[in-house]
């Protein structure tokens, strides 16, 4: 049996905020992460933007942690090596209903304390997005994009530098209160762990967490969004996010286009309630009303440049009917002390994630004297990305490491040597999709055709692993069954 002074459940953008945040302190941490990897529900499914924070409700959790966030964004991804660019945010109006909702967005993202958002038309509308048909936007400057994977695994391989542990594939099935106010934490993999604190971030089974630890009940209501990925066809038509005026009633922000870091367009959400919380389907149908929704906030979007597609689920607290969004609950449970709770940690959480972070601190230090660690290591090192060198910079790499010369991914330009990389991440997830998100490979228009087969030799040649238990994702996603020759 382990013990630590605190359990986190659930390894997405804020149970990895929280954990790199109290590795500052002398605390013995462990997170516990169903999955195979971090970053493998909600927070690595979403549109990758970091929000100002003008959509939420005045004196909400949602809005003054969001607006927080953004503020510090780009020095945390500067300080961790993630990926980030402020672009900016158009939100499109096409009537006089629209327009008027842009007024209320900016009224409510100034009382939120959002700066800079104004209304822009003619010119200055087409300057910032010129293919829109749109007949007015409201201009958010403070939005961005990041890489949403690479920001969870920086927070958690900066977390394990400083002396957490992470377990994956923990999928916690039973918490016991004790008598001598320890938790005792069973998971699947038929371990258990022990702390007097814990931190519940498990996000669509956030509810299940709370009560099987004895505390509060609550209703999460799985909400389904279906996205498309496009082809990297964003530096010539999209410089920025584009969202509609929203509308009444929605469970989300509406279909928007948003570029992302590698160039690609993601188009999507969908919002759909749904029963089953790990239901990531997508269909025809709901697809093709994307793309006719998407095609009205961007003429030039066309279905050619379709490569991919993919589903997120949020954890929402709104029910069906009601629509929109309810506030965080990020507090230390009534029923069960020394349970803190994050509960219905839907967009923005993300963007959120530190400040949320941040709050869990302040909850904890309640409770729990927080000593600060001299040799704290604040940041991070990503992985070298060879196409992003100039060519004397790749000549050098490939005279130190000849498997910088060998090009596993044509489409993204990987090498053998950042495959390798990602194989020998320091958190030992090792399935596909955890290095497809570490080395970017299987990502370009050919979708693994090339690059697939290479990654699995790598692994069964140099790693020893048999074919059969390589999977895509988690327990369940086996890649192969049976030889053919």
């Amino acid at each position: 049996m382990k013990t630590a002074d605190v359990i986190i459940i659930g390894a997405g953008g804020v149970g990895c905020a929280i954990a790199r945040e109290l590795s500052r302190y002398r605390l013995d941490i462990t997170v516990l992460e169903k999955g195979c990897d971090v970053a493998g529900g909600t927070s690595g499914r979403n549109s990758a933007v970091v929000h100002a924070g003008f959509n939420n409700r005045p004196g909400s959790l949602m809005a003054g942690l969001c607006v927080e966030g953004n503020k510090g964004f780009e020095a945390l991804c500067a300080q961790l090596d993630v990926p980030y660019k402020k672009t900016g945010k158009l939100i499109a109006a096409f009537d006089d209903e629209d327009i008027a909702s842009l007024h209320h967005l900016i009224i409510q993202g100034e009382t939120n304390g959002c700066s800079g958002l104004r209304i822009v038309r003619g010119e200055e509308l087409r300057s910032l997005v010129p293919g829109t048909d749109a007949i007015a936007g409201m201009y958010s400057p403070e939005t961005a994009i990041f890489d949403p994977f690479t920001y969870c695994i920086a927070l958690a391989e900066n977390a394990l530098s400083n002396g957490v542990r992470f377990r994956l594939q923990r999928e916690v099935i039973k918490i016991d209160a004790e008598q001598d106010g320890m938790f005792c934490v069973r998971t699947a993999a038929g371990e258990t762990f022990r702390s007097r604190y814990l931190i519940n971030c498990a996000g669509l089974y956030a509810g299940s967490i709370s009560e099987m630890a004895g505390g509060e009940s609550y209703r999460i209501y799985p909400c389904r969004g279906e996205y498309f990925i496009l082809d990297k066809i964003a530096p010539e038509i999209l410089p920025m996010p584009v969202y509609p005026a929203p509308k009444k009633g929605i469970g989300g922000l509406g279909v928007h286009l948003t570029p992302t870091m590698a160039g690609n367009i993601i188009i999507g959400p969908s919002a759909e309630y749904i029963d089953d919380r790990e239901d990531y389907s997508c269909s025809r149908e709901v697809m093709d009303k994307l793309l006719g929704e998407a095609e009205t906030l961007l003429p030039a979007i066309d279905r050619k440049y379709i490569i991919g597609n993919y589903a997120g689920i949020r954890p929402k607290l709104a029910p069906p009917g009601e629509g929109g969004y309810r506030d965080f609950v990020i507090k230390e449970d009534e029923r069960q002390p020394h349970l803190i709770n994050l509960i219905g940690i839907e967009s923005p959480g993300l963007t959120a994630s530190y400040p949320i972070a941040r709050r869990v601190r302040d909850i904890l230090s309640q409770s729990l004297e927080l000593a600060e660690k001299q040799d704290f290591i604040p940041d991070r090192k990503g992985p070298v990305r060879f196409r992003d060198l100039s060519e004397a910079e790749q000549k050098a790499l490939i005279q130190k490491d000849p498997e910088y010369g060998r090009i596993i991914c044509r489409c993204q330009k990987v090498t053998k040597r950042e495959i390798r990389n990602a194989i020998e991440n320091p958190l030992g997830a090792r399935s596909i999709s955890a290095i497809k998100y570490r080395a970017w490979a299987t990502t370009g228009r050919c979708n693994g055709g090339y690059c697939l087969s290479r990654i699995v030799d790598m692994l069964v040649d140099e790693y020893g692993m048999n074919p059969a238990e390589i999977t895509y994702r988690d327990p369940g996603s086996e890649m192969f069954t049976g030889n053919v020759k």
